[in-house]
């Protein structure tokens, strides 16, 4: 029996390590939503490059 591994894929993520969320419900280190952050890894390639457009904005009105 042969068992393969596939390639590891690394995902681009915003996360800075800095995890708190405020009071907009969005994390204080990256900016996004508990549920971006929980849905992260499994969001296509265009979902999270949607996110990722939305952060400097989101950044910019706190």
């Amino acid at each position: 029996m042969v068992i393969e591994r596939a390639a590891a894929v690394a995902i681009v993520t915003p996360c800075t390590g800095v995890c708190a969320i405020d009071d907009a419900d969005l994390c204080r280190g990256c900016a996004r939503t508990l549920d971006e952050i929980a849905t992260w890894s499994v969001m296509t390639p265009a979902e999270r490059d949607a996110v990722m457009a939305a952060l400097p904005l989101r950044r910019s009105g706190r």
